[in-house]
Order: C-alpha cells, then structure tokens, then sequence
C-alpha cells in the first residue's frame, strides 16, 4: 500500500485512485476509506475532487466508484507514448514488414480495448486500428487475450457484465460460447477472430508480457479475409510473438536506463 502520509493530499489522492483501479469492481467510499485507512470526511472531499476532473466516477446507476474516463484516456496516452519510443516503434515496423500486413498495439483500459500504435505497409483494406481508436472485448483478439487471463471466477462475471453486442453473423454474443473460447485462448496463449467485429477481417494476437509475465499489452494484425482466411492466420503467430518477446526486452532496457541515469537511451 502507497505511504498515504508521506506528502499529504496529492499522496492520498494518488493512493485512492491506484486503490480504484485495482480493483474488480466499483467500490463505495467506505470501502476506499477503510482500505486505506482514510478519515471518511478525507475520503470524501478526495473522492470528490477526482470524479469533478474525471479521474474517478460513479458507476452506472450507484453510488460506487470505478475508475473516471480521464484517467483511462491518459492511461492509454501514457502507453501509448512508451510503445512510440523510437526502438519500440522500430520493433512494430520490423515485424510490419515481415508480415506485410497492419500491426497494432493495443491495451485494455475499463473493459474497452484501445489502440496505442500501429503500423501500415500496404493500402488501406479492411478495419484500420489506429492510435486512440477504441474496440470493444469480446469480438477483438486483444481482448480476448486481456479476458482469458483473469481468474476464471472474475472471467465469467465480466463475460455476464459486459454488452455483448452483435456487429456481425460470427460476433460471438452467447456468455456460455465466449467462455469457451477464452478457455482455448488461455490454453493456447494467443487470440484470434473471424469476422467477428467488422464482417470480412480477421485478426490474431499476441501478449506482451513484463519480466514477471503480466499481461503489458497485445500486438495483432487484422488484415482481410479476401487475401487471408481465418484458418491460415496460425502463420503470423510465431512472427508476432518473436517481436512481443522483443517488445518486452525494450521495456525492461527502458527501465534500466531509466534507473542508470533518468533518461531513456534510445
């Protein structure tokens, strides 16, 4: 737990909202203050200071708070910055051109799937994910990837909370099918879709994973099924994992730079 006491406000602010975002589910102010060990009229006045710049904000139709809509946009700002560092962008190209298709990063941030980079090397054709595009869980391979790994128990309760939106004929919309799913995709390590937001594209992905295995964020390609089928995306598998291995190494590098000196060498 943060040293709440270390600076004052801002530490207790910063505090509450790392206590929200851990979290599974939206928690009350009573929650946080206990968690925390807040004064609840401390815990009040901060909350609400949060949720008036859109760090923090109420949960659909309660009084429990989930992480706010500013914070997920500078989350995926944020991320996005690192992965457009120079080696890291170069790694994206690199794997780009192997494959000859789009690829993407993308990061999960309050259950909605958002882009932070991407590559093109040929013509627009089919679903184009670029930088700050937003995607929903279930019909994307990121977040399939993303659902896959959680608990089963914490799995099956978000399959049940989320919008199951039906974009195409092949959008899996039934809780019991996509559990199925993430289940192969747990087993497998990599996701991958079939029309399933967009009809004619299809896509795969990746995880890229920190030194100790948690899940950072995923590289894919979506690509059209007119010139690859669903069954033939198994190929751009090991190519995207080699560059995810490599993605990952130029985070650990960042921070070891970082620590040496304060600055990142690229």
């Amino acid at each position: 737990m943060p040293d709440i006491n270390a600076d004052g406000p801002l530490d207790r602010a910063f505090a509450i909202v790392g206590h929200v975002a851990g979290q599974v589910r939206a928690v009350s102010v009573a929650e946080i203050a206990s968690a925390l060990a807040l004064p609840l009229p401390t815990a009040h006045r901060l909350i609400g200071n949060l949720e008036q710049r859109g760090l923090l904000q109420k949960a659909l139709g309660t009084k429990r708070y989930v992480v706010g809509n500013q914070l997920v946009t500078l989350s995926a700002k944020v991320i996005g910055a690192a992965f457009r560092t120079a080696r890291r962008h170069a790694v994206l190209r690199a794997v780009a051109a192997e494959i000859g298709e789009q690829c993407e990063i993308g990061v999960v941030r309050d259950n909605v799937v958002a882009y932070v980079d991407s590559v093109r090397v040929s013509q627009p054709q089919g679903l184009q994910f670029n930088p700050g595009q937003a995607a929903p869980l279930h019909c994307t391979s990121t977040g399939k990837i993303y659902m896959s790994r959680l608990p089963e128990r914490a799995r099956e309760k978000l399959c049940r909370a989320l919008v199951l939106t039906k974009y195409t004929e092949t959008t899996i919309v039934d809780v019991d099918g996509l559990m199925k799913v993430l289940d192969e995709t747990r087993k497998r390590g990599w996701a991958k879709t079939n029309e399933e937001y967009v009809r004619g594209v299809v896509g795969c992905a990746v995880p890229i994973l920190s030194p100790d295995r948690e899940l950072i964020a995923c590289l894919g390609v979506s690509l059209p099924v007119a010139r690859v089928s669903f069954a033939e995306l198994d190929r751009f598998i090991a190519p995207l994992q080699k560059a995810a291995a490599l993605l990952s190494e130029t985070i650990l590098q960042a921070d070891e730079d970082a620590a040496g000196d304060g600055s990142e060498k690229f």
